[in-house]
């Protein structure tokens, strides 16, 4: 929806344009989020921002004092969210040299969350002296439900109040609901066809269906990702589907489908290639890769800011996660080395659970602890990044060539 709000050039306002109250541009010309609010700050293109710079600096020397910053903030406070202006006051309190730059005064203005303007973050909020969110009160059903989301995912206060004010529910977080959705309708096709919803896996029709791994198929490569959508069995689905909905939706809503999504499909892969390289003749399904990739990311995001984390009961939710898991994760060890129905097949391997949890702990840890950063900005995303495309071109060869060269006596074709 587009708003009105007051154009400002060299320091005068102009008449209210219409414009959307997430744009202006950097310094390539392409367009950046703006602090977002009911009256929003004025969007401006680089040479806008340039004359507004250059009016409180005079003596062109490429930066302006903080005393002069808070001058222009104190000036257009009113058209910022209350959470913002708090933070870029601080942030202006908190330079050390006492001096703004023209690119940290456009990131700060502009809401461009770069490394530099993480960097004033960290000094400026250790001067944040207003009331924390969860203090806020008359808020609707929804501000509640965003508010209880920031506690959840976001280890310090500066993060939750910005997160707070600029989250709009568009997109809206579908990615994990829809995967969830097409999990519970593959089951309960499988379901109705195998006459069976108890370890359906005991079924021997149910390993004919082209969406499990199976070391016979391994050739078919959609089936390192498609088995992710069959189960066992409904009590593997219902763990599954319960961490999934508990710990992916609102992970969705701070990180986004993409970045999510990435973490999720990466474990994904990663639980079927480590099945077919260390278990080389057990078939795999479940969506327990992606799941434990998200679940174990944001557990050790917990753990590494556990005096930032402000969610309430935060040591009892996190040992209800640890022994969902383990739950899951013994059911799964149990059913593997259970006598198979139909031999010589042995039942789903277990190790994809452990492949999810190595991508959660390196790949996944990256992307959540760094809330609104660009990740190709971040080296440590690109060394685990490159480590994980290592991993699967050797688990590849490994496919194309060990079975042949090891002699292993693969099961027969469902």
């Amino acid at each position: 929806m587009e708003t009105s709000s007051p154009r400002m050039t060299g320091g005068t306002r102009e008449a209210p344009v219409n414009s959307s109250p997430a744009v202006a541009a950097n310094a390539e010309g392409e367009e950046i989020e703006v602090l977002e609010s009911t009256d929003v700050l004025p969007v401006a293109p680089e040479d806008q921002w340039k004359s507004l710079f250059d009016k409180y600096d005079p003596e062109n020397s490429g930066f302006i004092s903080t005393e002069r910053f808070r001058d222009l903030l104190a000036t257009h406070g009113s058209e910022l969210d209350p959470h913002k202006l708090e933070v870029l006051l601080a942030l202006a309190d908190g330079n050390a040299d006492g001096k703004i730059c023209y690119q940290d005064f456009v990131n700060l203005m502009s809401n461009k969350r770069s490394n530099s303007f993480r960097r004033a973050i960290l000094q400026g909020s250790r001067q944040l002296k207003g009331c924390s969110l969860r203090d806020e009160v008359g808020l609707g059903l929804s501000q509640r439900l965003v508010r209880h989301v920031a506690y959840e995912t976001l280890p310090r206060e500066v993060d939750r109040k910005w997160y707070f004010d600029s989250y709009t529910y568009c997109p809206p977080p579908l990615l994990i609901l829809a995967i969830t959705i097409a999990e519970v309708a593959v089951f309960m096709y499988y379901g109705f066809q195998l006459d069976r919803v108890v370890l359906q896996v005991s079924s021997p029709s149910f390993l004919k269906s082209p969406l499990p791994y199976h070391p016979q198929l391994r050739a078919q490569a959609w089936r390192y990702l498609s088995y992710s959508f069959m189960h066992t069995g409904i009590e593997h689905l219902s763990l599954n589907m319960a961490m999934q909905l508990l710990v992916g939706v609102p992970l969705e809503m701070v990180h986004g489908a993409l970045r999510i999504g990435l973490v999720y499909v990466c474990g994904v892969l990663a639980g079927s290639l480590a099945v077919s390289v260390t278990d080389m003749t057990a078939p795999v399904v479940g969506s327990s890769g992606g799941v434990y990739a998200l679940v174990s990311a944001h557990l050790a995001n917990v753990v590494m800011n556990w005096s930032g984390m402000k969610c309430q009961f935060k040591l009892f939710r996190m040992a209800m996660a640890l022994v969902c898991m383990s739950v899951e994760f013994g059911r799964a060890v149990w059913l593997r080395f259970y006598p198979p129905a139909f031999p010589p097949c042995p039942n789903p391997s277990f190790v994809a659970h452990l492949g999810g949890v190595m991508v959660g702990l390196t790949l996944g840890v990256v992307v959540l602890q760094n809330y609104e950063q660009r990740l190709q900005e971040q080296s440590l995303f690109w060394i685990f990044f490159c480590v994980y495309t290592l991993f699967v071109l050797c688990a590849v060869f490994w496919n194309i060539f060990a079975y042949s060269l090891l002699d292993v006596r693969l099961p027969p074709p469902p």
